[in-house]
């Protein structure tokens, strides 16, 4: 994709009420190439709207092989979803620069972000300012223990639906809101809910959605764009069920109009 064309496509989407579908690849996870092309042509062949790669932790150093095989065998934008600022590869189509926004570590608000500044202002890459919020998901998760912040109580939807706001009024053009890695539970439809209604820019959810009930779920109360990592990695199924879940709600939403 052209530079700036992906979140002014999400944006468009988000407009019209449509819903899209993220798959996120945690590069050390990838054992195999066929492994790989695997997964890559399942996403085509269900019609995911984008790709986001990153992890905690970058131990195998996989990151380059990743956005290259998905740039070869399809046509889904890979996006960098980064766990920390090495965590760069100029050839993605683009980046969510990520600001910590549920958590008071200056480093992942602003730190991390004034190092690789001069890198990112020099690539081709689309950069797009994302709000991050790491709600409570039951149990510690990776995201929680690396960013060294406590996330936002799962019971409090209104501090999620403030820092959302804020969030937006800083200038953030998307809100992420994930339960972590390996989230014990999704994040509530309360919560969905509620920072749907308080934000005008597209909501992103992610953590926990290990079904296509939770998909429908996390749809039905107002998410935008709905991510999926681990249940696929378990569950290699699961990514056609949910991109059924997307498919019909889109479906349902061009009869009404």
């Amino acid at each position: 994709m052209n530079n700036k064309e992906i979140y002014s496509s999400l944006l468009e989407r988000t407009n019209k009420g449509q819903k899209s579908f993220a798959v996120l690849i945690d590069p050390d996870k990838i054992e195999s190439t066929s492994k790989l092309n695997k997964l890559i042509m399942m996403a085509v062949e269900n019609k995911v709207d984008y790709f986001f790669i990153g992890g905690s932790l970058m131990m195998h150093q996989n990151l380059s092989w990743v956005v290259s095989a998905i740039k070869e065998e399809s046509n889904i934008p890979a996006i960098l979803f980064p766990g920390n600022n090495l965590q760069l590869d100029p050839h993605a189509d683009g980046l969510l620069l990520l600001s910590l926004i549920s958590g008071r570590n200056p480093e992942l608000l602003i730190g991390q972000h004034v190092l690789v500044a001069p890198v990112l202002k020099k690539s081709k890459l689309e950069i797009i300012s994302t709000g991050y919020m790491l709600i409570h998901s039951g149990k510690p998760t990776a995201a929680g223990y690396m960013s060294h912040s406590q996330p936002i109580p799962a019971d409090k939807p209104d501090i999620a639906a403030s820092t959302a706001m804020a969030g937006e009024l800083l200038g953030q053009k998307i809100i992420y809101m994930d339960g972590g890695s390996g989230a014990e539970k999704p994040i509530p439809p309360r919560t969905i809910k509620m920072v749907k209604k308080s934000i005008d820019i597209p909501l992103i959810i992610g953590g926990g959605i290990t079904s296509k009930d939770r998909a429908f779920q996390c749809l039905e109360s107002g998410a935008d764009v709905i991510v999926v990592g681990n249940g696929i990695e378990k569950n290699p199924g699961l990514m056609t069920e949910v991109a059924n879940i997307v498919e019909q709600f889109n479906q349902s939403l061009n009869v009404h109009n």
